[in-house]
């Protein structure tokens, strides 16, 4: 190593051996730098096996660069002297190393974006920041993607990028089976409880993973969740044991089933893979066109495999597009004015609505809830009760061990809470208890009704879902697809819409 090394600091999420800065720099010529701090784990209250799950990881990858070759100078959360921040914990490489330049692959977020660009002059040394090519799509390519549109609708996104990777295209270059999108195949209810369903693999801590749940037990006692679940992969290798699991078990019924919900089944057919990806342990491009190859073997159905494609390289693109598109701004968005504080029962389950209890449990548990969860389940009721979206945003950020702000937050407040006025979706995601049963068997054994709208015993989602639509009519009634359900409103008797709004102000005096 010569005497005015590279730097090469590695964030938390970009646990891939060949992330960009580590790509383009030589190792015999560099100090890779990795660095837990407390102002990563306590910005927002993560959720503890959110926290462990990362540190452990970041402690393997470490392993896995040394075993590559790489000089890593790496910083525990528990170091004397840590500094408590990125970049501070740089300023102390610095003065260990006296680099001679600083290489980086820029960040996810906004907020830790903002620490790089500020390094140059922080440092006086010259900072390269390389693209995140991870992603197919560069921030420059959406951003001229979506100034030739004057709706940024992720469907004609979504075609694009399977054009531009050539995944489940025809001879011809067009869709796979004539059609781009076979989401109404995928949303089958929830199933008879005798079928045999897949579960994830349940990896045994070692001493690693040990160590870090003992310092994150007791260093972050005040944060939702426990650690008797934790099961996560923290490896590339276990990550691929459960991408594999996946693709044997679950891939072949993930399209059919890949909505339902069901009392006491967290995973159902679904991938458990988005931590792994998110984090940077699984290629997200390598899965999709294992994904592909599974279907043209004939091991899964096309909507099986395209609903997941679609997933990864049409959603997850997409709103990390939307992310940096719009500007840390868009966090502050509150189209619909939702001023309601987030109730207590989103860190405890301590609800009788039974969905509810279901969803937050399984959170709480396992720092995981798949996407219909949060949407429908979770995000539904914030969105009918006039929740904050930004608190709701901050929760989602907590929680669940998959979520960063470039993914989280255009789905929280753009997707689920509508607080962009429908920038992202072309309608407000709200539905009464209707959408719950025909979904899943939570209403079977909730303390609710789910076909009474008023009364002790009325589903509260029905009452709320109608008092949305009457506070939010200046503003939604317009919207083309909410025109039957306004119709309907409407066409309801005086009386009837008085009483439902009467159980709704119940149902919003009881949160607080």
């Amino acid at each position: 190593m010569t005497d005015a090394p590279l730097l090469i600091p590695v964030l938390g999420d970009q646990l891939t051996p060949d992330i960009a800065a580590l790509r383009a720099s030589d190792r015999k010529d560099a100090v890779v730098l990795m660095m837990e701090v407390a102002d990563e784990t306590t910005y927002v209250k993560h959720h503890k096996a959110k926290i462990a799950f990362i540190l452990s990881a970041m402690r393997h990858h470490a392993r896995r660069l040394r075993d590559l070759g790489w000089y890593v100078d790496y910083v525990r959360l528990d170091d004397p002297g840590n500094s408590g921040s990125l970049t501070g914990e740089v300023a102390r490489a610095v003065d260990r190393h006296r680099p001679r330049a600083i290489h980086v692959t820029e960040a996810g977020e906004w907020r830790v974006q903002a620490m790089l660009d500020g390094w140059s002059d922080r440092f006086a040394i010259p900072v390269t920041i390389h693209q995140d090519d991870r992603f197919l799509c560069s921030h420059a390519e959406f951003d001229a993607w979506a100034a030739a549109r004057r709706q940024l609708r992720m469907e004609y996104f979504y075609r694009d990028m399977r054009r531009k990777t050539g995944l489940l295209l025809n001879a011809d270059g067009g869709p796979e089976g004539g059609q781009w999108n076979y989401d109404a195949d995928n949303r089958k209810p929830a199933p008879a409880r005798d079928l045999l369903m897949p579960q994830p693999v349940r990896f045994r801590p070692d001493a690693t993973t040990q160590e870090v749940l003992e310092m994150v037990a007791e260093r972050f006692a005040d944060h939702i969740g426990g650690l008797g679940h934790f099961h996560f992969a923290v490896t590339h290798e276990e990550a691929m044991r459960q991408q594999r699991r996946f693709l044997d078990e679950a891939l072949p019924r993930f399209g059919d089933y890949q909505d339902a919900m069901m009392t006491g089944e967290p995973f159902l057919w679904h991938s458990v893979l988005s931590p792994y990806i998110n984090a940077g342990l699984l290629d997200p491009l390598a899965l999709c066109e294992e994904v592909e190859r599974r279907y043209r073997a004939g091991k899964a159905p096309l909507n099986c495999a395209e609903g997941f494609i679609r997933q990864i390289i049409g959603w997850r693109e997409y709103v990390r597009g939307i992310y940096w598109h719009e500007g840390p701004d868009y966090a502050r968005r509150n189209a619909l004015n939702a001023t309601r504080d987030l109730p207590g029962f989103y860190w405890t389950g301590d609800t009788d609505m039974h969905c509810l209890r279901q969803a937050i449990g399984q959170t709480i548990d396992h720092a995981y809830a798949h996407h219909i969860q949060r949407l429908m389940i979770t995000g539904n009721f914030a969105l009918l009760a006039g929740i904050d979206p930004h608190q709701v945003h901050v929760w989602y950020l907590e929680v669940y061990a998959d979520a960063y702000e470039w993914v989280e937050l255009p789905n929280t407040l753009g997707m689920s809470q509508f607080a962009d006025g429908g920038l992202l979706g072309s309608k407000p995601y709200a539905s009464g208890g209707a959408y719950i049963n025909r979904m899943s068997d939570y209403c079977g054994t909730c303390r609710y009704d789910v076909k009474q709208r008023t009364g002790d015993d009325a589903c509260p989602f029905n009452s709320l879902y109608w008092d949305f639509l009457a506070r939010n009519e200046k503003k939604l009634a317009r919207n083309p697809r909410l025109a039957m359900p306004y119709r309907n409103w409407a066409g309801m008797a005086e009386k009837d819409r008085a009483a439902i709004r009467e159980q709704a102000a119940r149902v919003l005096d009881a949160l607080t």
